[in-house]
């Protein structure tokens, strides 16, 4: 019986919960990019995920912050967004006025028929590019990428603060983004949070 125990202390020592050791390295480098992979393995942890998010509330924000703008920028220049696209192919995006003026005149059209063309308007104001996949997306690249809207230009936002108050979004697009998947993935472990 004290083997077991002994072998369970060496598993996971309690002070790897402690704030000074959150310094720890992750435990691979390894980054998943595989789509299908990641739809699969974010069915598998969906419980686990729900414990991370109970987790987080309990840590400071920007400490969190800090370890994930760390890891972002570890592990997005490791994926080439063209090679996957998927938030292009599968996200609403939402357009500004001042983005449909801007883009209507880089494309030489008149706002009315870029509206009328691409955008579909609801009773509150709200526009939205009126297609799924994105009518700008081409062979996974961005055809306006030097005029892409604000909400494309943000995405996976891991790099921005708070992100202890995105969580919904995060773990909502956890499935779809390989950035977001892996840096919620390898923070788990650099808070040495027990999984599943």
């Amino acid at each position: 019986m004290w083997i077991k125990q002994f072998k369970t202390t060496i598993l996971h020592p309690f002070w790897l919960n402690l704030p000074y050791f959150w310094q720890i390295q992750t435990k691979t480098d390894h980054i998943e990019t595989n789509l299908l992979t990641i739809s699969s393995l974010s069915n598998i942890r969906e419980h686990e995920n729900e414990r991370f998010k109970m987790f987080l509330q309990q840590i400071d924000g920007g400490q969190v912050d800090s370890k994930v703008l760390e890891l972002n920028h570890s592990i997005t220049p490791k994926i080439d967004c063209t090679q996957c696209g998927n938030c292009c192919k599968s996200l609403m995006i939402t357009v500004s006025d001042e983005e449909a003026n801007l883009l209507s005149a880089t494309l030489n059209q008149t706002r009315e028929i870029f509206d009328e063309q691409y955008l579909e308007k609801g009773s509150n104001g709200l526009m939205l590019i009126n297609t799924i996949p994105c009518t700008f997306l081409s062979d996974n690249k961005c055809t306006v990428y030097e005029h892409r809207f604000a909400g494309c230009r943000e995405f996976p936002a891991m790099h921005l603060p708070n992100f202890k108050q995105r969580l919904f979004t995060s773990f909502m697009h956890y499935h779809r983004c390989p950035i977001i998947f892996n840096v919620i993935e390898q923070l788990k472990d650099v808070l040495a949070f027990e999984r599943d």
